[in-house]
């Protein structure tokens, strides 16, 4: 290339890299802006996310200023000043509803608002969104999750959304809480039939179908729908029960009564569907508050008048309803017990129990765990702080597991320094003072060292049983006058006559004794503070911080669940030999009512059956033969007993491998769907004669395309769980609860009640305290019905991952105008898109605020109808950014080829010395003659 053709190009490059200089690139450290900011200073929309005008954007003056603003921008995001999103809010409204916590229940603990207050504002009220990856083998015998952290994951495990937790507490009068008590005494009975008779022994259990009632009841009367309500109870204790617990159903004593009593079957049988005894209860309603103050932190105490109506009807009811059970048999509290669950509202219960009955075949009925803690069918769960304390989760090695001091308790903490009778208080006294003085022995002492001994042991006494009593011990002012005397005796050894050591411990005592207020009457705002009501409010404050987590806003699986219009449930019964009907084998009405529970009321349900045989199909034979395998897994009973059971189950990597291969080859016939309008669940039903598992532990499992379900004929498969000392038994010819959990797993992520994500650890953590209720998530109950806890959780799932979704495109689009550098060159043509660009950004932000308002109200049904908008939103925003920087790119190039080369008075001598010296270095020379 000849020298001439370098200098242009040479040129060239220079303005390019001036151009592109990197101090005007936006740096990759993330912005703080968020969405929703709820802290103390700041709105909750902020004003400069979303644009009221175009105006807002646009350059204040034109022509050359905004050319001017716009290369002074650097990137085109800095000259529209958008920022990427870094958090998002949604709302959630709470009510803690508390009931004898006004001084009429147990330990006549009165709670405060201001040390509520003090208390609870401690309590984290936004939580990040989680996601828990997914979950590997379980450890025998321990029982411990595995999470693999090297996967993958297509949203974030910490979520852009972030909960922003309203709280609302309520304090009820002493008319709820003495209903409450007089409820629990009308619906509670002996748990063991054959101690009857002693009314006051043994354990009780409370029938919680009917507290659901009654709770029920009372949050439609003050209208709380609109809000999730956490019951925390204080029932004053009955002397008469040394313990009460909430069961749904029969109690093992009971179940072996009714089996070994068929004449009460026949009856059970015999009645039908006659109606039963249950409370009747009118619908009234009293609405607390117009709305739900959505503060951090709100304190109500109701007025008797808010609560007498209900009041009056629930007493009525409760009375009716002792009044008809009073003088009963065992055998007919027992029918008519049966004939509640079989004619109530619990589709689970009434297909059971019509089920066995009809069957005469009981062997695979147990009783469910007596709880103290539960999850209502609607917004609502309870906590009784008297009941109990009871203990579950894994019988050996488990992490997080239930134990008796795992709820905050009244009577072990305020009752532990409750106030102690006058004799008792005189007794401690004389053994302080015996066991005090007993070191001074025959020796003799000092009079100032006897004082302080004695200033010692009624300071130590005082501070325990005299400070912040309810009722003033005599003994107390009997020691507060001995106390002066003791102050006149040690103001004596001031005295010179007395040495410097005698007089220094003096003036300390004396000075010691003037801070003291521990006999004269304190204000009663000042006694509540004490180490023990601290300790208990701490706990308590834990206990409602871990309901927030695990059962209204829980952590989900890993991966995105989408919102479908229709989901097809494609259910596979893979049976050992032929057979022409399921209905011998499996429920198929309770699971297609159990699996419509799962699908929203804005989405159709369908159902497709298969029945296949592994006799008659060679290459599943031979799929379901390489899944098969066996393990030696040793078992810790709860008992201490050493077991060790070798057990057959299905490996789900496998199988699921082999299954995908025959759907490849068409050997499973079902339908398949390319639409986003429609979500396809096959499920693979294995029916088997002898026990069998999948992965060694479970009945199901959800995996990324499929839902894996094993059913044999053992009725009472000893499980590695246990409750309250007992291991609780699996019935492996009825998966249907645990087939529910596994494809609510995989159609929205919902994992079972007592896992949730922990930012500390990093990974997965359990917490057994809220695996109660009857839905399929939690252990306590063989009930498979979902709560709207779950409902919702399910609709939010939808809700968040188009959320989050939605936010990484954002986000990607403003890191492309980030990058995109400003330049005179490309403002008039970046003039054209700026309308359109900013008008498909305020779309898609105007509907996040949208769906934020919805979801504070909870309406999921009209937030879940503006997902897809929200999506054609972002796309379109998106794909406008990337068309415009396509647009903009072209001029880079072309409208910079011309070379400006500025001309002084030194420019032309340059080139002429430049020239000169060519011609002397190219010049031809003269060739020399040869000589010969």
């Amino acid at each position: 290339m000849s020298a001439a053709r370098l200098f242009p190009i040479l040129f060239l490059l220079l303005a390019a890299t001036s151009h592109g200089a990197p101090g005007n690139r936006k740096s990759g450290k993330s912005s703080v802006f968020s969405l929703f900011n709820l802290k103390d200073k700041s709105k909750f929309w902020s004003e400069s996310v979303i644009r009221t005008d175009f105006n807002d954007l646009e350059s204040p003056v034109p022509g050359n200023v905004g050319a001017l603003n716009y290369t002074k921008a650097g990137n085109i995001a800095n000259y529209l000043k958008l920022l990427e999103v870094e958090f998002m809010y949604l709302p959630v409204p709470v009510n803690f509803i508390f009931i004898g916590f006004e001084g009429k229940g147990n330990q006549e603990f009165k709670l405060h608002a201001e040390e509520l207050e003090r208390w609870f504002t401690k309590i984290d009220h936004i939580f990040e969104h989680t996601r828990i990856p997914k979950i590997g083998e379980v450890l025998a015998p321990f029982y411990k999750i595995s999470i693999d952290r090297q996967q993958h994951h297509h949203l974030p495990l910490v979520s852009h959304i972030n909960y922003n937790f309203s709280v609302h507490a309520i304090q009820m009068g002493e008319k709820v809480t003495s209903l409450f008590e007089r409820a629990i005494d009308v619906l509670g009975r002996i748990d063991h039939v054959s101690n009857v008779s002693d009314e006051g022994a043994g354990l009780w259990q409370v029938d919680v179908d009917m507290m659901d009632v009654l709770i029920t009841s009372l949050v439609e009367y003050l209208q709380l729908e609109n809000a999730y309500n956490v019951f925390i109870l204080n029932p004053k204790r009955d002397v008469k029960r040394a313990k009460y617990g909430y069961r749904r159903g029969l109690s093992e004593t009971e179940i072996n009564f009714l089996k070994e009593n068929k004449s009460l079957q026949t009856r059970i049988r015999q009645s039908g569907n006659s109606p039963t005894s249950v409370l009747a209860l009118d619908k009234i309603k009293r609405p607390l508050y117009a709305k739900h103050p959505m503060a951090k932190f709100s304190w109500t105490i109701t007025d008797e008048t808010d609560t007498i109506e209900w009041y009056n009807k629930c007493i009525d009811a409760l009375n009716n309803f002792q009044t008809l059970y009073q003088g009963k048999e065992t055998a007919d509290i027992i029918q008519s017990k049966v004939l509640q669950l079989m004619n109530g509202q619990d589709e689970d219960m009434k297909r059971l129990w019509g089920k066995i009955l009809k069957a005469g075949d009981l062997s695979g009925l147990h009783s469910e765990c007596l709880t103290d803690t539960w999850i209502g069918k609607d917004r609502w769960a309870f906590i009784d702080l008297t009941a109990g304390p009871f203990s579950w989760g894994p019988a050996v090695g488990g992490e997080g597991v239930r134990t008796e001091i795992s709820l905050p308790n009244v009577q072990r903490t305020i009752g532990a320094v409750a106030e102690i009778s006058a004799d008792e208080a005189e007794n401690r006294l004389q053994d302080a003072i015996q066991e005090k003085f007993a070191v001074f022995g025959d020796r003799d002492h000092q009079a100032i060292d006897i004082l302080l001994a004695e200033i010692d042991i009624y300071e130590l006494f005082a501070f325990k049983h005299c400070k912040g009593r309810r009722v003033k011990l005599a003994l107390c002012d009997e020691l507060d006058e001995r106390m002066q005397d003791l102050r006149t005796e040690l103001q004596s050894f001031e005295g010179e006559e007395f040495d410097e050591d005698h007089r220094r411990k003096a003036v300390d005592a004396l000075k010691r004794m003037e801070n003291w207020n521990l006999f004269t009457e304190t204000p009663e705002d000042f006694q509540n503070y004490t180490v023990a009501r601290d300790t208990f409010l701490a706990h308590l404050g834990a206990t409602l911080w871990g309901s927030m987590r695990h059962i209204i806003s829980p952590s989900i699986a890993d991966g995105a669940f989408h919102f479908y219009e229709q989901i097809s449930f494609q259910l596979f019964f893979i049976t050992q030999e032929k057979t022409t009907s399921i209905k011998q084998f499996v429920d198929q009405k309770a699971l297609t009512e159990g699996l419509s529970t799962l699908v929203l009321p804005s989405q159709k349900v369908m159902f497709s059956t298969n029945i296949l045989s592994l006799s008659e199909d060679p290459a599943l034979a031979m799929a379901f033969s390489v899944a098969r395998r066996a393990a030696a897994v040793p078992v810790l009973l709860v008992n201490g007993t050493y077991r060790k059971t070798i057990r057959s189950y299905l490996d789900t990597s496998i199988l699921q491998h082999q299954l995908q291969r025959l759907n490849d080859h068409g050997s499973l016939k079902g339908k398949h769907a390319h639409s986003r309008s429609l979500l396809e669940v096959p499920i693979f039903w294995f029916i088997q004669n002898e026990p069998l598992l999948v992965d060694k532990h479970y009945q199901a499992k959800a995996l990324s395309d499929m839902v894996i379900v094993v059913q044999s004929e053992s009725s009472a498969w000893e499980s590695h769980l246990q409750c309250n000392g007992r291991s609780l038994l699996w019935d492996l010819r009825r998966p249907i609860k645990a087939a529910l959990g596994a494809v609510s797993e995989h159609i929205a992520g919902l994992l079972p009640l007592h896992l949730v994500y922990s930012q500390a650890h990093g990974t997965a953590i359990e917490d057994w305290i809220w695996s109660a209720g009857c839905s399929p998530l939690s252990i306590t109950s063989q009930g498979w019905q979902l709560s709207k806890f779950q409902t919702d959780t399910i609709a939010r799932s939808y809700i968040l991952t188009t959320l989050e979704e939605s936010i990484q495109i954002v986000n990607s689009a403003i890191h492309l105008l980030a990058m995109e550098l400003t330049s005179e060159q490309t403002f008039k043509l970046f003039r054209t898109k700026e309308r359109e660009l900013v008008n498909k950004y305020n779309y898609v932000v105007s509907v996040w605020r949208r769906i934020s308002t919805i979801t504070g109200e909870l309406r999921y049904a009209d937030a879940m109808r503006l997902l897809y908008t929200l999506e054609d939103y972002s796309i379109g925003f998106a794909e406008y950014v990337n068309s415009t920087v396509s647009n903009l790119h072209p001029i880079h190039c072309t409208r910079q080829r011309k070379v400006q080369v500025e001309l002084d008075f030194t420019t032309i001598p340059a080139f002429l010395i430049v020239f000169f010296v060519l011609w002397m270095v190219l010049k031809p020379r003269r060739p020399k003659p040869k000589i010969n």
